[in-house]
Formats: structure tokens, C-alpha cells, sequence
């Protein structure tokens, strides 16, 4: 099992928790917006840092990005496994003829 099937396992297991119990939980408690807020931060920071051109910073930058896309995919009952679905129904699929598919 990867570290990212268990990080999302560990997650959706916090989901309803007691908020005071885990970092985790204290961010689904708070909702789908503020966990979409703390994806975004996240999100920038990472951007920030493969500007900045760190490696080592852009990694860790990058760890938090996916954690919080996790948590804000969680709030919405989007699991790790619906988003490898959505991906493996686009193997093969052109980047451009996908992005087309879309109307964007």
C-alpha cells in the first residue's frame, strides 16, 4: 500500500472525528471552504517554491499540496479512489484531446 492510499485511509478514518483529536479533523470540521482555503495556500506555497527553484522545500511544498487536496476532496465525499478512476479513464486520452473534451 502506498504512503498516498494510506495517507487518504487515514484521512477519510478522521472524517467525524472529535475535532480536538486530530489536525485532520479540527480542518473537516471546519468545512469544505476553509479545507478549499487551506488547499489553496498550500497550493501557492508550492508554486512559490519551484519558482524559488529549492528542491528540497518544492517537496515538502508538494507533500502538504497533496495532504490538503486529500482533506478538501474529503469534505466533499471525492475519495483517492474516484480521483484514480477519473485518471485511468483519461490513460491514453491526449492531453489536448481530453483538455478539448472539456470546452476549456
Amino acid at each position: 500500500m502506498s504512503a498516498l492510499v494510506r495517507l487518504a485511509a487515514t484521512i477519510a478514518a478522521r472524517k467525524g472525528s472529535d475535532p480536538n483529536s486530530s489536525w485532520t479533523a479540527k480542518l473537516l470540521a471546519k468545512g469544505p471552504e476553509k479545507t478549499a482555503e487551506k488547499f489553496g495556500e498550500e497550493a501557492v506555497e508550492a508554486v512559490i517554491e519551484a519558482v524559488k527553484g529549492d528542491r528540497s522545500r518544492l517537496t515538502a511544498e508538494a507533500a502538504d499540496v497533496l495532504y490538503h487536496l486529500l482533506v478538501m476532496c474529503a469534505s466533499h465525499d471525492v475519495t483517492l479512489a474516484d480521483i484514480e478512476t477519473e485518471l485511468a479513464r483519461r490513460e491514453g486520452t491526449s492531453g489536448l484531446t481530453e483538455k478539448a473534451s472539456r470546452g476549456t
